[in-house]
């Protein structure tokens, strides 16, 4: 027996190409509204993912979905630009623990103040009280396609 394909209507497939242009276009808008101090995407999104904490390189990896080895490119600048710690895993002296430094903590903020600026700004010039209320309402129903 063979399972029915599964037939997409017309509006989700729109919804869908709409939905991930805007969303394309919104992270490229936020990268410009702060500072990258000339890091590249990759090597922000390895800080972006130890404001959750104390990683290894491995761990980062999986996460990143790349190779430890290009990993441990991005951590070699990291440190080199002083953003990241590396300290021993109380747990298995063989491996590293990578933390945001202070520097890193506090471009990761500026980063984060910066972008949420940018944004209600954007929201208070371009959008009525009114039209504001239905993003939010939107936003509910877009909070669906999250990890639960």
């Amino acid at each position: 027996m063979t399972d029915a394909p599964v037939i997409l209507s017309a509006s989700s497939a729109q919804a869908a190409r709409e939905l991930r242009v805007l969303v394309s276009r919104l992270r490229r808008r936020f990268l410009e509204a702060s500072d990258n101090v000339e890091l590249t995407p990759s090597q922000l999104s390895v800080l972006s993912r130890l404001k959750n904490g104390d990683a290894t390189a491995s761990e980062i990896a999986a996460a990143e979905r790349v190779r430890p080895q290009a990993i441990a490119t991005h951590l070699a600048i990291l440190s080199d630009r002083g953003f990241v710690l590396r300290r021993p895993d109380p747990k298995d002296g063989r491996r590293q623990l990578v933390s945001l430094s202070p520097a890193g903590r506090e471009l990761m903020a500026g980063r984060s103040r910066a972008g949420q600026e940018w944004l209600t700004t954007a929201l208070e010039e371009k959008y009525t009280e009114a039209e504001r209320q239905t993003l939010l309402a939107a936003l509910e129903l877009l909070e669906r396609l999250g990890p639960q």
